[in-house]
């Protein structure tokens, strides 16, 4: 995803002759504090529970319990359920194709780091990781790909 799509870090470069980029913008509008956050959106932490792997921070083990049982102990459909990234949740995604096509590319790019985060903490597992444009905004989801029988 090229920054300079956005409009504000597109603006930003150009008040300052072109000189500043998207490393400028965010030195200029983000602390520490949200760099730390920002870099468990794209690194996250993964938990295994009865066979399901989950971002940690979608697991409850009271929500997680009613899911499992509701869905029979599907593995793949507890993911599919509980591993979903929201972004139109967190971020204001302005009207338009240019914000959402960048709300999109940006779900993408969480998708990949996300990928490349469940093949270091799981090696040997496939993983089905998505960015998908559903009609309230992009959504990153995963889930395991089953490989053999049990």
């Amino acid at each position: 995803m090229d920054p300079l799509k956005d409009p504000l870090i597109r603006e930003f470069s150009e008040a300052t002759g072109g000189d500043a980029d998207y490393l400028d913008f965010l030195s200029r509008s983000a602390g520490q504090a949200e760099w730390i956050a920002l870099s468990r959106v794209f690194l996250p932490e993964f938990v295994e529970v009865e066979g399901c792997v989950l971002w940690d921070r979608s697991y409850d083990p009271v929500n997680f319990r009613q899911w499992h049982e509701r869905l029979d102990g599907d593995a793949t459909s507890v993911e599919a359920t509980l591993n979903q990234f929201k972004l139109w949740l967190y971020i204001d995604i302005a009207d338009g194709a240019e914000s959402q096509s960048n709300a999109l590319a940006l779900a993408q790019e969480i998708a990949e780091a996300w990928r490349l985060s469940l093949k270091k903490a799981f090696p040997q597992g496939v993983f089905d990781v998505q960015a998908t444009d559903t009609v309230d905004g992009p959504v990153v989801s995963f889930t395991r790909v089953p490989t053999g029988s049990c």
